[in-house]
Formats: structure tokens, sequence, C-alpha cells
């Protein structure tokens, strides 16, 4: 059987480069995109390792053009595309620990949060659409947040990701018919290398000993991506910790994470969309 082709963007650490390496385990060819070659390379060789084929991309997601020309490129290599992620973030160094409000923040963070974080995804999807609607089939995943809900790290990082939650809402309404399905994840706290470096033993009262792996969300990816019953999902939000239950799915320790659920009270995100 041929192995099934995702495109990770921002995926040469953290997050992404765990979402490439679960993907890998599960047989997955995974492309990943981002600006460092040797990062990226590191990502591929992890991908190799873990069972899959990776490919690397150099890309700057601040370029619409690049960001169009990435996705064409994965297309064509492989005549389709069956799971686009939109993963690429660039944080603009803010204080996890004691935020700061949002007129104490510089209005270059929407350079960032918003032209990285929002617009680079609207951007992939935007080109990935139409390709996924002729292949009659395809996910894509936007890597959202419980900022989304909760308060946390600064006012604009809950815009960006409350905007790209309505995106995902919105563009499985549009493209349900087609047999494409759209989805958010919301890991919860990770850990990452940047995390465990800088020393920080807990975020928005969540311990550093609860965080997730990034692999977890790799394979959680995995996961649903496989359920045959995935399209009758479409324009929910996924919370990694639930969706890992749900699936059977553990961490590469054999742990279970712990839900962020209780950061914003619970409660929905979405309502179900309405009958088509």
């Amino acid at each position: 059987m041929t192995a099934k082709v995702a495109l990770v963007t921002g995926g040469s650490k953290g997050v992404g480069q765990g979402i490439a390496v679960g993907l890998g385990e599960a047989g997955w060819t995974v492309h990943v995109s981002g600006r460092d070659p040797e990062r990226l390379q590191e990502t591929v060789d992890r991908v190799g390792a873990a069972g899959g084929h990776g490919v690397a991309h150099g890309c700057e997601h601040t370029d619409d053009g690049d960001v169009q020309r990435l996705v064409a490129e994965v297309h064509g290599s492989a005549g389709r595309l069956d799971l686009l992620v939109n993963n690429a973030w660039a944080g603009p160094g803010m204080n996890h620990v004691k935020p700061e409000r949002l007129w104490e923040r510089p209005l270059s963070d929407w350079d960032t949060l918003i032209s990285v974080g929002l617009r680079a995804h609207y951007v992939a999807t935007h080109t990935a659409a139409p390709l996924m609607i002729d292949q009659g089939s395809g996910l894509i995943v936007n890597i959202s947040s419980v900022g989304t809900r909760a308060y946390l790290h600064s006012t604009l990082y809950g815009i960006s990701k409350a905007g790209l939650d309505k995106m995902t809402h919105d563009a499985a309404l549009e493209l349900r018919q087609y047999g494409v399905t759209v989805l958010s994840l919301w890991p919860g706290l990770v850990r990452t290398k940047q995390l465990l470096a800088s020393g920080v033993d807990n975020i928005a009262g969540v311990p550093v000993t609860d965080a997730e792996t990034p692999e977890l969300q790799g394979r959680v990816l995995a996961a649903i991506a496989a359920d045959p019953d995935l399209h009758s999902h479409t324009g929910e939000v996924f919370i990694t910790a639930e969706a890992a239950q749900a699936y059977g799915v553990t961490e590469p320790d054999g742990g279970s994470p712990v839900s962020p659920r209780l950061m914003f009270g619970g409660g929905p995100i979405f309502p179900p969309l309405p009958p088509a």
C-alpha cells in the first residue's frame, strides 16, 4: 500500500517536528517546511528512523507566494496531498510566566502572530483546498490552542488562535460536500526543547511535569486520520489529551496526558455544523 502524504508546515522543531515523527511512526511520507536546513534535516532523519519517509522544503511562511509554491510542490511530487498540518508559528518572545498586557507589547507582535500564525495557514489552506477537492478527499488540521478559550500568553495570541479555530469551522462548512475534512488540534503544554531549557516549572498554572511530548501530537493525528468515521467530525476541535484517550494513544514512555480543559472551564468550542 502506498504511504499517505502529509505536509507539516513549521516542521523543523518543537511541535512540528514531533508531529512529523509521530506520522512517520505510522508509515507516512512527511514533507516538512521551515527556514533552517539543519533543523529540517534533523526532522527528516527522525522521520526515517521512526519508519516513515521525510522530505525537507525551505519556505518563508511570511511570503504568500512561497507558501503557495510549497503546497503545489508537495502535491506535484506525489500526485496528491492527504494531510495538511498548519503548524508554522513565530513567537514574538512573550513572557509566558508573567504575560505582558496588550499595551505593554509592541505592535510588531501582529506581524508574527497574525502574519505567520494565521495568514500563512489561510494561504496554505486556500492553496490546498482545490487540490483536495479534485482528489475527492483530504484532511486539513490547524494546530491551535486552549488560548482560544482561556487567557494564555497575550491578548494577541488569543486573537490569532480564535481566528484559526473560526477558520476551521467555516472552511469545514464550505469543504464538507467535497469529502475534505478540516479540524483544529489543541495540544496541552508541550515539552519542547525550548520549554525544558527555560527552567520554568509551570505555565498558566500547568506543571511542566504534566506537559505532553511533541511526538504525541503526531501519534494522535495519525490515529485521527485513520478513523473511518473521520469526516463526521469535520469542523470540530480535538484536544490532544482527550483524543489520545479516545483512540488509545499513549506517550512514547507509555504515559497518558492530562487534558487542559479545566483551564477554560469546560464546554464545547463550537457546536456541530448545521445540517447540509
